[in-house]
């Protein structure tokens, strides 16, 4: 359970550098961004598709907005990075999981590019993007991780080539629960900020329940019950206050069982819901407390990006040649632990 973790250099074709065009696209945002096997990213765009308040994500609705901002996306992030695109090397894109037709719209221009440009086709599980960028924007070599979001709330770590689970949620994500809540109660949208903002406010707990099976998490009857207290006119910065404290709790709880087992001397916080204080307040407790060193991955990184993909592709394509054109499906639920990892060892 000890693995040697990639460095930059190891990320390397040839010995020579490489320049990747990244391409997000797998729920409301899209994002392109531009990395060196150096391990700089040069550059960094996005552009989020906003639902109407209180609606979700339509997955038609945000592939259409991905394809009208794609073009001044990708236009813009060549010209921060001060490059052409004759000097890309490969193309890398979130191939899943994630909403099938917005995948859809990063694929097809993904293909186009590689095509048109006759680079190599790099196909990225959107997971491991979150965990790599953590890894590089951190310095973490070889943590536990736990990855946050609002498609992912799992607890892993690498052995024999894959990343491994030690826990996940039974049902929805954490960062589901918080964008659900906040739905219902009339925030807006993404919902975890202000969830949190609200959560800073309160200080009387509200007993909500606490649901951890085995290793697991399962947050939907937290939800339920949430959403019952604010129909009864609770004030909505202690159901704030409170569901963070359980819904946190119950992951640390997991995750410091999964930290116990593998023996871990690094823990990494990776994914949107990173970027909550107060779960890292949390995380860093129980880290601290079995002597491992803790790290969370760049608030800037945090969410859904193009360098998450970027960096993950140049990873992906040491040692092997992209994947040709016609194989490069999208897979909408492409699981973690399935995916091959022969950067680390």
């Amino acid at each position: 359970m000890n693995p040697t973790t990639s460095s930059s250099s190891q990320a390397r074709h040839g010995g020579s550098r490489l320049v990747c065009l990244g391409i997000e696209s797998t729920a409301h945002t899209f994002g392109a961004s531009i990395a060196t096997s150096e391990g700089r990213v040069l550059a960094d765009v996005s552009q989020v598709y906003k639902p109407p308040l209180g609606s979700g994500i339509h997955p038609r609705e945000a592939s259409r907005h991905h394809g009208e901002v794609a073009p001044e996306v990708i236009r813009r992030c060549l010209r921060d990075a001060k490059i052409g695109l004759s000097e890309i090397d490969l193309i890398a894109f979130s191939a899943g999981p994630g909403l099938g037709p917005a995948l859809r719209v990063g694929a097809t221009i993904a293909r186009a590019l590689a095509v048109w440009l006759s680079k190599p086709l790099v196909p990225v599980h959107h997971a491991i993007g979150h965990v790599e960028i953590g890894a590089l924007s951190s310095g973490a070599r070889d943590p536990l991780v736990i990855l946050v979001s609002g498609g992912h709330t799992a607890i892993v770590a690498y052995a024999d080539r894959r990343w491994r689970i030690f826990g996940e949620t039974e049902d929805i994500t954490l960062g589901n629960l918080l964008d659900m809540f906040a739905r219902s109660s009339g925030l807006p949208s993404p919902g975890g900020p202000a969830v949190e903002e609200l959560a800073r406010e309160g200080s009387r707990f509200v007993p909500l329940p606490y649901v951890v099976k085995g290793n697991d998490v399962s947050y939907s009857g937290l939800l339920t019950a949430a959403e019952e207290k604010a129909k009864q006119g609770l004030p909505l910065r202690e159901i704030c206050f409170s569901l963070q404290e359980v819904a946190f709790a119950m992951l640390a709880e997991a995750s410091e069982r999964a930290l116990a087992h593998t023996g871990k001397g690094e823990v990494l916080l990776a994914g949107g819901v990173a970027a909550n204080r107060r779960l890292a307040e949390m995380v860093e407790i129980i880290a601290s407390e079995h002597g491992a060193r803790f790290y969370v991955v760049e608030k800037r990184y945090s969410g859904d990006c193009g360098a998450q993909i970027a960096w993950t592709g140049l990873l992906s394509f040491q040692g092997a040649a992209g994947i040709d054109v016609a194989e490069s499906f999208v897979k909408p639920k492409w699981r973690l632990d399935m995916v091959d990892i022969p950067w680390r060892r």
